[in-house]
């Protein structure tokens, strides 16, 4: 599933593609929304939250999520037709929704009452304050495993798989562990703001500092593998809604 760092991507793209550009065509391939056309209209704006993306155009607003396959594309899209949910083109410009989990049409006086149940987003309006709210959160249930909190989007926006499994890595505890087990929470929820801010213009992202091809993250997706810092093989468990990996070494 896209991360908060990859729909932050997608606005920046679609920004640059569209904002304060006239739509010259506007084909939305929903049933519900079939007839909505907002062509002649200009693109005030495009925002992420978490893993949300709206387009701003006129009184109306474009809400997206990516969800597990989705993505926007910039200029020519190469898929079949029916994969495609949306057009919005400009007279230089094309922007194509692909896959997209989640597309509407929305109120743009309301759009926001969307993400209204979303936790701090790790790349918005980041403070002091976001982060206490933040920590708080993610141990409202001392009970919770520490990766199943990372990934609830009500305690903060924009930790996917990845960031959940990393940060479970470098806080030394395996993903199971009850989030009563936390130290510090609020250096977790700043280190999660701090990883994703770094990664969230890089198409391929890292973890590790490290940005050589297979260099990038410490277990995500290194089952079997030495531990980077250990030697031990990482282990995993795809037996959960989401598959997990740690070190038995280094993560207690």
């Amino acid at each position: 599933m896209p991360e908060g760092d990859t729909v932050f991507r997608a606005a920046t793209k679609l920004r640059e593609a569209l904002q304060g550009r006239v739509l010259t065509r506007c084909d939305v391939r929903v049933p519900r929304y079939a007839a909505v056309d907002l062509s002649g209209q200009v693109v005030d704006e495009v925002l992420s939250r978490g893993k949300h993306l709206f387009i701003r155009v006129g009184a109306a607003s474009i809400h997206s999520h990516l969800k597990m396959d989705g993505a926007w594309v910039i200029g020519r899209v190469r898929v079949p037709a029916y994969k495609i949910r949306i057009v919005l083109e400009t007279a230089n410009s094309r922007a194509s929704g692909v896959d997209l989990g989640v597309l509407e049409v929305l109120d743009r006086s309301t759009d926001l009452e969307a993400v209204a149940h979303l936790g701090p987003d790790l790349l918005g309006d980041w403070s002091a304050a976001a982060a206490s709210t933040a920590a708080s959160n993610l141990v409202a249930d001392p009970a919770r495993p520490l990766a199943e909190a990372l990934l609830d989007q009500r305690v903060m926006a924009g930790v996917g798989n990845v960031y959940a499994n990393e940060l479970c890595f470098v806080f030394g505890l395996r993903p199971g562990t009850a989030v009563a087990e936390l130290s510090d929470p609020l250096r977790v929820v700043n280190r999660a703001q701090q990883m994703l801010w770094a990664n969230r213009l890089r198409i391929n992202r890292t973890t590790t500092g490290n940005t050589r091809p297979g260099q990038d993250v410490w277990v995500y997706g290194r089952a079997g593998m030495p531990c980077r810092r250990c030697g031990t093989p990482i282990a995993t468990d795809k037996g959960g809604d989401r598959v997990t990996y740690w070190c038995p070494t280094c993560q207690r």
